[in-house]
């Protein structure tokens, strides 16, 4: 089955919209997915990565859905704006993707989710570093049950970045956190996250020099480190969405998507500097 998808964006010329249309173009062309066609906020920045791409652009989201079965909505650097796009894709009631960071808070995420809901279209999200080698060591039942957590990421920027390694945390342990603390800021900062079950993460996220991402994992059995190779997430995120596309059933529990923003918040709480703060 061919599955047209369109890109809604903000300005179309970034990492995320380059590496998703090269996977289905590429890797997962056998899959049946193709970019039909984009749209973006800032037209002229869209007319041209369209243009260079090879891409259908459309001037208006109206035009774009008759030309496409399901939405990828983009713009990775500008959360802000995912609600908008969002009320603008999501009345046609085809299956979105939502690109990382899904809002920039927790009350937005709220607001998005009902907006699918209203209008019954099937949505997720992620960061790519769900789809890693740690979580296929973590769903192995042969290691027992992930007792504790340490994981490291970098980037540039706190606010954009921290999501990946959270991510990384609550995709193998579940929504289930119940308090957060926040040791550092600036270039260096470690949250430190309570779960059910005497469960417990330590995420450190590091925005200055190089830090791979990598994770050590805490089982019944052992501790593991695991490095993460970077050259196939997003191709499997890819392939996620596709899967999510064929079904048009979510393959994300709803509830990490939003303990994570919650956890995102309670990071730029100032109380969380000081102790513990209830998730």
């Amino acid at each position: 089955m061919s599955i047209r998808i369109g890109f809604a964006d903000n300005k179309l010329e970034n990492f995320h919209a380059k590496v998703f249309l090269k996977a289905y173009r590429g890797a997962l062309k056998d899959r049946g997915g193709m970019v039909a066609g984009c749209f973006a906020l800032d037209e002229a920045d869209g007319r041209a990565w369209a243009k260079k791409n090879d891409v259908p652009y459309f001037d208006s989201v109206e035009k774009l859905n008759q030309n496409v079965d399901a939405f990828m909505i983009l713009a990775p650097s500008n959360p802000e704006l995912h609600l908008k796009l969002a009320e603008l894709v999501f009345p046609f009631g085809k299956t979105t993707y939502v690109d990382k960071t899904f809002a920039p808070d927790l009350a937005t995420a709220k607001q998005i989710f009902s907006l699918a809901d209203k209008h019954k279209t099937a949505i997720q999200t992620t960061s790519a570093l769900r789809y890693t080698n740690v979580q296929e060591y973590v769903r192995d039942a042969k290691h027992g049950t992930t007792r504790h957590m340490v994981v490291w990421g970098g980037g540039s920027s706190f606010a954009e970045y921290a999501i990946h390694p959270i991510e990384l945390v609550v995709s193998c342990m579940g929504p289930d956190a119940t308090s957060l603390m926040r040791r550092g800021t600036d270039h260096f900062s470690q949250l430190l996250i309570n779960f059910t079950g005497d469960r417990t993460a330590v995420a450190n996220v590091y925005t200055q020099g190089e830090t791979p991402y990598a994770a050590g994992v805490t089982t019944d059995h052992q501790t593991t480190l695991l490095h993460v190779p970077l050259d196939q997430i997003f191709v499997n995120n890819a392939k996620a969405v596709l899967e999510l596309f064929e079904s048009g059933k979510p393959n994300i529990d709803r509830r990490e998507t939003l303990v994570i923003r919650r956890i995102l918040d309670l990071a730029d709480d100032p109380a969380a500097l000081r102790g513990f703060v209830t998730l």
